[in-house]
């Protein structure tokens, strides 16, 4: 008497392949992240993947989504109040969530969202700026500026700070400056780029703010 065997493939969509990519992502850094991997986790050949993402770029469009759509979540009502609070308030919570993720701010950076669940956000919060007094062009203008501010931050802030994934320290500015001693305003500088980069994003912040107010308002 012979038996067979039935090989199931298991059901797979594309939820569970984004949130495999970022719990991958978080243990192993986007230069970990590999459509093989992924598929080892979920235990199925790589090419079962291609048929929810084509290739890495549309993995990344729908992790980037993804993280969009639980920002939207945990954020709660939308936009209230004078419209500095709400340009400060969304820009800090852009950085928490972006650094909930490793590398979630290199993810995020030029990701085209696979749907539209930002735009009703986004449409509040510029509405508020044009309520404030800002041209429809000049409210845009001033949420990219900090919204770019914000994402180029923290890929930096996640380059060279911390890593709470796995435990290592940030950059060394201690051996920086004796490699620099020779250029004391150079050396001394990184005790403030690379150092409480809390402080530093509030500083910069706050000057983004003020540019924007003195040169787009009114």
């Amino acid at each position: 008497m012979t038996s067979q065997r039935t090989q199931r493939t298991p059901k797979l969509d594309r939820g569970q392949v984004v949130d495999a990519a970022l719990e991958l992502l978080n243990e192993a850094g986007l230069d970990g992240l590999t459509l093989r991997a992924i598929a080892a986790r979920l235990d199925v050949k790589a090419p079962a993947l291609y048929w929810h993402v084509k290739d890495k770029q549309a993995l990344l469009d729908e992790m980037a989504t993804e993280m969009m759509r639980r920002m939207t979540a945990r954020a709660g009502e939308g936009p209230r109040g004078d419209w500095r609070d709400v340009y400060l308030r969304t820009m800090r919570t852009l950085r928490a969530e972006l650094l909930r993720y490793r590398d979630g701010a290199k993810v995020y950076s030029g990701a085209r969202f696979t749907d539209t669940g930002y735009a009703a956000g986004l449409d509040a919060s510029l509405r508020v700026l044009v309520e404030a007094g800002f041209t429809p062009a000049a409210a845009a203008r001033a949420w990219q500026t900090a919204y770019s501010y914000t994402i180029g931050y923290v890929i930096e802030e996640q380059a060279m700070g911390p890593n709470p994934f796995d435990g290592e320290e940030g950059y060394d500015v201690d051996a920086r400056a004796e490699r620099l001693a020779a250029h004391p305003l150079a050396a001394e500088s990184g005790r403030v780029m690379f150092q409480d980069f809390d402080e530093g994003f509030e500083q910069g912040l706050a000057a983004v703010l003020a540019g924007v107010e003195a040169t787009l308002l009114g």
